[in-house]
Order: C-alpha cells, then sequence, then structure tokens
C-alpha cells in the first residue's frame, strides 16, 4: 500500500495553514490545491467511502473550510444535510439448504457450498427440482427454456449466462440478467431458483456477489446458486451429464428442461440490509442585488470515493489483497476545486448579484445518492436555482489541455459563454447532452442548466494508483480559473440561463428498444419505480405523467422496482399501447401510454 509519509506531513501541515489565510492572499494557486488534496486523498481518509468515519472526518474539514471562508450554512443553522442509504447486505442465520435424494439428505454450508443471491427475497420453501436450461425465454428468438415444462410450485435450476456465451454481440445478452431470469422464473409459476455455472461457460465457480444492487428484494422468492460440482453430483445420481447438456443446448440452440423427479429442495433464505447516514456539506454566498440575490448558482462536486473494500463491484483493482482508493483525481481534485472557487468568491462577496450555492455531495459512488437526495430536499425552491457547474476529475489535464465539458448545450447561452473565457488554451470537447456520469445529472433532471467539467478517464481510474503525485496541479488551477470566470459571467449577468431539453443518447444496456420517456429516481428503495421526471414530448408526458409518480403495473405485470419495469418494457414494440397504473399522492391512477422506438 503506496504511503506518503513525508509529503503528507508536509501537506497536512499546509492545510492546516489555509485556515488562517489573510483574504488578500485568496487567489486559485496550485500549492493550495495540493494542499487540499494531498489531505482529502491520504491513506488516514481510507478512501472516504460514504457513511464511514473517514467520510466524515472529510466533511468536516470540508465545513471548516467555508466557515472559514465565511460561507453561510446552508441547511438552517447546519453546514450539513444528512441522508440515508443501505450500505451493505449480509445474510442472517437463516440461509439453510438441503438436498433429498430418495432416503439420504445432504446438508450445503452457506458460503461454501451456496450463497443466497442479493436480491432474494425473504422466503422458506421446499418442493421437487426442475431443470430449466439457461431460464430464457424469449420469443424474438424463437426459444423458451418453459416451453412445454410445468414448473408451478416448483424450484428451478437454471444455468448462468446464455447458449451464445462464446459471443460478445449475442441477443441472448438481454436475457441473462439473473434477476431477470429470476423474475421469469416466478411468472412461470416457479417458488425458488436455484443458479449454477455451467461447464462450459463459465471457468471459475464463482459465487455471485453479496453486494446490494440497487433495489428492493423479490418479495417471497427465494434465489441462490450452489456450487457446480455439488449440482454435477446431482444430475449424475439421475442419469445425466451436465456438460453433455449444456453442449446440447450451446450448439443446437434447442432447450433440454426435464424435472428431477427424485430430487427435492428445502429452501430458506433471508437477506439483511445494513443502512448508514451519509453527508453533504453545503455553504453559501448571499448575492447584494436586491432581486437578483433570490437566484442560485450551484457549484458541487462529490467528496466520496471507493473505500478500502466496500465497492468491489466498482473498482477495476485486480489483485487480492485489500487496498486503499485513495481517490486523488476522483474526486478530491473536484473537492479541492471547490473549496478553492468558494475561497475566491469569499474574497470578493461585495461584488456579487447573485448568491451561490457551494456544495460537496456524498454518495455519488453509490449512484449520485447525495446529489439526488439534495435536489428532492432543496432548503430553497427549485425555480431559484439557475444553473449548476459540476467539478468531477479535473486533475489529469493533459499536455494538448483537452478538457471534457458535458451539458453544454442544455443553455443556450454555454457555447458562446465557454469560448468568450477559454483564454487559458483548453481544446475544449463539447457534449450538448448533460446526461450521466455524475451529480450534475440529478439537477438535470430537474430541468436546471448544467455543465460539467472533466479532464476525463485514465489508466488509475477507480484503482488504488490514483493518487495525489499524479495529479497536474498548475493544469488544475487553470481550470478553475475558467470555471471561476464563467460563474463569475453568470452571477453577475442580468441575463439568466435559460434551460434547453437535449434529447439524452441512451447508452444503457436496457433489452428494449422502446421507450416510455421516464427518468428514474435514484436512490430510490421503496415498491414501484419512482421516476423524478419525464422526458419533453415523450411518450409519458403526453399521457400525463410526470416526476414523483411511482409506476407499480405496467400492461399486465406488477412493477415492484425498476429492473421489472425494464423486464416488462422488453416484451412491447414501438407503436403498443400500455396502460400504466401509477401511485400519485397516495392515489391510483391509470394513463394510457404509446411506447415510442428509442
Amino acid at each position: 500500500m503506496k504511503k506518503f509519509s513525508f509529503l503528507f506531513l508536509t501537506f497536512i501541515l499546509s492545510a492546516s495553514l489555509l485556515a488562517q489565510k489573510n483574504w488578500l492572499n485568496s487567489e486559485i494557486s496550485p500549492e493550495d490545491i495540493k494542499a487540499h488534496l494531498f489531505y482529502l486523498a491520504s491513506d488516514e481518509m481510507k478512501g472516504r467511502f460514504s457513511g464511514t468515519k473517514e467520510e466524515k472526518k472529510a466533511g468536516n474539514y470540508i465545513k471548516e473550510q467555508f466557515s472559514t471562508y465565511g460561507l453561510k450554512p446552508l441547511f438552517k443553522n447546519s453546514y450539513f444535510q444528512e441522508f440515508q442509504f443501505i450500505e451493505k447486505i449480509e445474510l442472517t442465520k437463516n440461509n439453510n439448504v438441503t438436498i433429498k435424494i430418495k432416503n439420504k439428505e445432504i446438508k450445503l454450508i452457506p458460503k461454501k457450498d451456496f450463497i443466497t443471491a442479493p436480491f432474494s427475497g425473504k422466503a422458506k420453501k421446499e418442493s421437487n427440482l426442475v431443470f430449466a436450461g439457461y431460464g430464457i425465454s424469449a420469443p424474438k428468438l424463437n426459444y423458451n427454456d418453459y416451453e412445454g415444462l410445468d414448473v408451478k410450485n416448483k424450484i428451478v435450476l437454471i444455468m448462468r449466462g446464455h447458449p451464445e456465451h462464446d459471443s460478445s454481440q449475442s441477443e441472448f445478452d438481454n436475457y441473462s440478467s439473473l434477476r431477470y431470469k429470476a423474475l421469469t422464473a416466478k411468472e412461470n409459476g416457479a417458488i425458488g431458483v436455484i443458479f449454477v455455472n455451467g461447464i462450459l461457460s463459465e471457468k471459475e465457480d464463482n459465487f455471485i456477489k453479496l453486494q446490494y444492487d440497487g433495489a428492493p428484494a423479490i418479495k417471497d422468492f427465494p434465489v441462490i446458486q450452489i456450487k457446480r460440482d455439488i449440482i454435477n453430483n446431482i444430475l449424475e445420481r439421475e442419469g445425466f451429464e451436465f456438460q453433455k447438456i449444456q453442449e446440447q443446448i450451446d450448439k443446437q440452440k434447442i432447450p433440454n428442461s426435464f424435472e428431477l423427479s427424485n430430487i427435492k429442495i428445502s429452501l430458506s433464505t433471508e437477506i439483511k440490509e445494513i443502512e448508514n447516514t451519509a453527508r453533504n456539506v453545503a455553504g453559501y454566498l448571499e448575492g447584494n442585488d436586491s432581486l437578483l440575490k433570490n437566484e442560485y448558482i450551484v457549484i458541487g462536486a462529490h467528496y466520496d470515493h471507493l473505500g478500502i473494500d466496500q465497492l468491489l463491484s466498482s473498482s477495476l483493482y485486480k489483485g487480492k489483497d485489500k487496498q486503499i482508493h485513495n481517490g486523488a483525481d476522483d474526486n478530491a481534485s473536484g473537492t479541492s476545486g471547490l473549496l478553492e472557487l468558494a475561497e475566491k468568491f469569499c474574497s470578493q462577496k461585495e461584488h456579487l448579484k447573485r448568491s451561490i450555492i457551494f456544495i460537496a455531495f456524498s454518495g455519488e459512488e453509490l449512484g449520485i445518492l447525495g446529489s439526488t437526495y439534495f435536489t428532492n430536499n432543496l432548503p430553497i425552491p427549485k425555480e431559484n436555482i439557475i444553473a449548476m457547474l459540476n467539478m468531477d476529475m479535473i486533475g489529469r489535464l493533459d499536455s494538448i489541455k483537452k478538457l471534457t465539458i458535458i451539458g453544454a448545450g442544455t443553455s443556450s447561452i454555454w457555447k458562446e459563454l465557454l469560448k468568450k473565457y477559454n483564454k487559458y488554451g483548453f481544446e475544449l470537447s463539447l457534449s450538448d447532452a448533460g446526461s450521466g456520469g455524475s451529480d450534475h445529472q440529478a439537477f438535470l433532471n430537474k430541468n436546471i442548466p448544467v455543465l460539467f467539467f472533466f479532464t476525463g478517464i485514465h489508466s488509475d481510474y477507480h484503482k488504488p494508483s490514483d493518487d495525489p503525485d499524479k495529479i497536474n496541479y498548475e493544469g488544475e488551477a487553470e481550470i478553475l480559473k475558467f470555471v471561476f470566470d464563467i460563474a463569475n459571467e453568470i452571477q453577475s449577468s442580468e441575463i439568466k440561463p435559460d434551460f434547453v431539453k437535449v434529447e439524452q443518447l441512451n447508452r444503457n444496456t436496457a433489452r428494449s428498444r422502446v421507450t416510455v420517456g421516464t427518468i428514474p429516481e435514484f436512490g430510490y428503495n421503496g415498491e414501484g419505480y419512482k421516476i423524478s421526471g419525464v422526458t419533453e414530448g415523450g411518450p409519458a408526458e403526453k399521457a400525463g405523467l410526470k416526476g414523483g409518480d411511482i409506476i407499480i403495473k405496467f400492461g399486465s405485470k406488477k412493477i415492484n422496482n425498476i429492473y421489472d419495469f425494464m423486464y416488462a418494457l422488453s416484451s412491447y414494440k414501438a407503436g403498443d399501447i400500455v396502460e400504466i397504473t401509477v401511485l400519485r399522492d397516495g392515489n391510483e391512477l391509470m394513463f394510457n401510454v404509446e411506447l415510442i422506438e428509442k
């Protein structure tokens, strides 16, 4: 694990001196950025994972800087805004599997012989076992593992993957999600699912990762994975050869499903969700113009990162040992920039017309949880926020000075403004759409113009090697001066940035080629699929849906979460009219929505 002993002590001292700086020396400087960043991205901070004592320590540091500069606390008398999130999931003692083969019982050991899926419901079931191949029902591909198979009130054994596992562009990919397969089995009448790695498709017999996937469990429906050698032995006892079965399905693309009449499975599953509390940190400067001071610019950056081993699925580190993910560029660089901009604006606060909010978000790495919570629980009216500037990974400016700016089309004034103040020789890469990637998305969902500043992905992204010694401090200082110039123009101009709706590029792996035109509510963990907004002119808006609605039924399918919604959508085509039931203010409303092609 890399240490910064001498440098760390040097910059801790520098950071502590920042609070004592004279306002006459408040210019944006590489030295100040470095001092902030070496502290925030030190090993002492252990990766600043949301809800940890190190995240709180980093939050306290940001708060102290805000207070010293002269920012007022944004949340009544506090700089902190707390929000709850599911940090992780754990197995309780109520996870048990017993296999009954004629008169013999085999009890399996949790985490050794089997694992409970992270989306498994709490349940206790017993039934005969049915093998359903890959567990795929895909009429569009003329393939159905359930055709002619009675799985009602039975537990289904399913292989992970799909028949074209050697192909990188197979249409079967759209049906291979484990949650999707479990829901398909349930729709066919099954009372539980057992997954197993295929012999041909998976070299390593690895378990499903026990990690929260952002949606509620499948209620009253147990889902587990059993080790391959155990399943192989069961099949051999019944006269089947696992490898030959898979070879036949893969080669012929013809299902080979059957009941194991002498096998009975007893399952009990229970997942415990562990909640934690994270904090956004925010302060503001009040403008001096009697009218314009009621309009706010938000300047933000997230200060959380991956921790040590809390977000293994997000880490790109391939080593076996636990390593601190310091997150120097992601996003101590943006947080340090936020502090420098706050200090700079505070030094000339008497010249401000509009008000400015400076906010450090937590929970970004978990799915922009902090910024979503903030935009849903604003301390000021939403319509008073006229723009949001976001900085995430601004510390790796390269030799050609390429600076990516996302959201350049979300206001008609942005491009002219960016060109006007690019006196630093940046090679600007502009993206009109403002979707995805960071906390600005939460503001875009509320129809607020955004600009997201970003120097690009690099080989240290989401690895322990994203360290402070690799930051281009002089380059970041120039970026911050550029951001300052733009923010300063916005706060002083009589012209308020307009909002322009930009058609968002759909880069997700959704299995449907049609769209409803809804924007998900990130971080929502209740029943149904909650939307934060609808796309302008899209099917949902035309039908009357709006932000805050919770979709609970899509056609004939009950919707428990966003995954249910995606899977339900996949069975429709453009031009279909679907009856959608939503909860709005506790009341059920129904809308007929005509789907369109993506």
